[in-house]
């Protein structure tokens, strides 16, 4: 259980420790439903996609696909 409190102009909730994120460098989304509020992680539509696909060798991949052929795709 926690206390709401006032911080500068707006209200503010302590969480619990065994609640807490373990980051401090995310966005949180709160959803309102009801008299609920939920609290969670936003979703990044990319994230980090440029940074994961730099850490690919240049020579990634230069050899083709080898022997793993695409299987036929059935009718829609």
């Amino acid at each position: 259980m926690t206390k709401l409190f006032k911080y500068r102009n707006s209200q503010a909730v302590q969480i619990p420790a065994e609640l807490a994120y373990t980051s401090w460098d995310m966005e949180l989304v709160i959803e309102e439903e009801g008299d609920e509020l939920r609290i969670r992680p936003a979703r990044r539509r990319m994230g980090d996609v440029l940074g994961k696909l730099a850490q690919f060798s240049p020579n990634f991949m230069s050899e083709g696909r080898g022997t793993h052929a695409e299987s036929e795709r059935g009718p829609l």
